[in-house]
């Protein structure tokens, strides 16, 4: 079974940081490729940003020089350094092996998506 259990979301200041965290099991990070979506309050989900088997990112050029995708393949963990944050990037942040930009195509025999975490940015 494929599990991915994010956490790390929370309230912050406009120009703050939050550090996002997806555990992944049933499927390891060094053979699929990963990402992080998010969808804000009356809005569709959209690609923010994913990382492939080999480790490498691409980035919604919304986000791009502000967060900041990694993995760590032994703990088999996703993350999502987000820097500057800004009141539109308010939303639930979900960690799925669907791929939001055509390098990061999966290899998962079906999509499968964490519960998400709620990230809230103040003004």
């Amino acid at each position: 079974e494929v599990l991915l259990v994010e956490s790390g979301g929370g309230l912050v200041q406009a120009g703050g940081s939050l550090r996002l965290s997806c555990v992944v099991s049933g499927i390891t990070l060094d053979e699929y490729n990963i990402a992080w979506f998010r969808q804000a309050p009356g809005k569709e989900r959209e690609g923010v940003s994913c990382i492939t088997s080999a480790g490498s990112r691409f980035y919604d050029n919304a986000v791009a020089g502000r967060f900041t995708i990694s993995k760590d393949n032994a703990k088999n963990t996703l993350y999502l350094q987000m820097d500057n944050l800004q009141v539109e990037d308010t939303g639930v942040y979900y960690c799925s092996t669907v791929a939001p930009f055509v390098p990061c195509e999966s290899d998962a025999d079906k999509p499968y998506w964490g519960k998400g975490t709620r990230v809230t940015v103040s003004a």
